[in-house]
């Protein structure tokens, strides 16, 4: 059973005035960043800094990917009210040991200082991915879906982009001010999504930033067993990527790329790297 959500949208820019280099007024759009505090069961959980696309598909994912919530069934609905900056989750039967359960907290690398909570290598090695493989002709045709998709970073900037794809399809692409709070929106959409059969063995996980600790065991709790980024990738990130057999691609841009962990998932075709890339946009 899935829970019920509402739609609460907010604006995801705001034009504002500023003044350039050649002393010129002009107006230029920002992104809207806003906080949206979650209360689980009445009970005050964490304050989230958000653009407010999916809030409610963005608080979903933080309680799967922070492992509160094992099942989509064991939350009942989730109420977005941006006049209070609040969301509300009601769970079927409440989560056990939440206050030990959220007592410590990492604050992540993310932008917006994102928050885990528990012991971020507890669950890792519990964590098998399966023995998916994609190809370069697949990694090209997602850095270009990337390149074609209108965003809110071209209008503004300020912004992280992830996306799910399925071979070269994009299924999902979704932007906030944190890296990771577009991945626990993704997270949040799989779940929404079971008619599509949305496991993530087959899936190719996106993002415009580096592959930190975080985003990497994100998405292998996704079942999620490769994951692509237009940066790099950090130690702990690096770390963590081989001990699960992640296959995490860096540094894709065009033709280019650079493949860190787990290349026995990645079938070359380098003879590809030959062919001139589309002009950028």
């Amino acid at each position: 059973m899935l829970p019920r959500l509402t739609q609460a949208r907010a604006p995801l820019t705001r034009e504002v005035m500023v003044v350039n280099e050649f002393g010129e007024s002009d107006t230029v759009s920002i992104p809207a960043e806003r906080a949206l505090t979650v209360y689980v069961d009445k009970r005050e959980l964490v304050t989230l800094m958000t653009l407010g696309a999916h809030p409610e598909l963005l608080v979903l994912g933080f309680l799967r990917n922070q492992r509160l919530v094992a099942s989509v069934a064991e939350v009942e609905s989730i109420t977005v009210d941006w006049e209070v900056g609040a969301a509300a989750v009601k769970t079927r039967q409440g989560i056990s040991d939440i206050e030990a359960r959220t007592a410590k907290r990492v604050v992540t690398t993310g932008c917006g200082q994102g928050s885990v909570f528990g012991d971020l290598m507890a669950e890792v090695d519990s964590i098998t991915l399966p023995a998916a493989t994609f190809s370069q002709a697949d990694l090209y045709g997602i850095v270009n879906a990337i390149r074609l998709q209108e965003t809110t970073y071209k209008s503004s900037g300020s912004v992280h982009g992830c996306a799910l794809f399925h071979g070269p399809e994009m299924l999902v692409f979704v932007e906030d001010v944190g890296r990771h709070n577009a991945i626990d929106t993704i997270a949040g959409w799989m779940w929404m999504n079971p008619e599509k059969k949305m496991s993530g063995a087959d899936k190719v996980f996106y993002t415009t930033g580096r592959l930190t600790s975080e985003m990497v065991i994100k998405s292998a709790q996704m079942g999620v067993p490769i994951v692509v980024s237009r940066s790099g990738i950090t130690q702990m990130g690096l770390d963590v990527a081989l001990r699960l057999g992640l296959c995490a691609i860096g540094r894709a841009t065009n033709k280019r790329f650079l493949c860190y962990s787990g290349a026995h998932r990645l079938q070359l075709q380098p003879e590809l790297a030959a062919i001139r890339a589309p002009a950028l946009i």
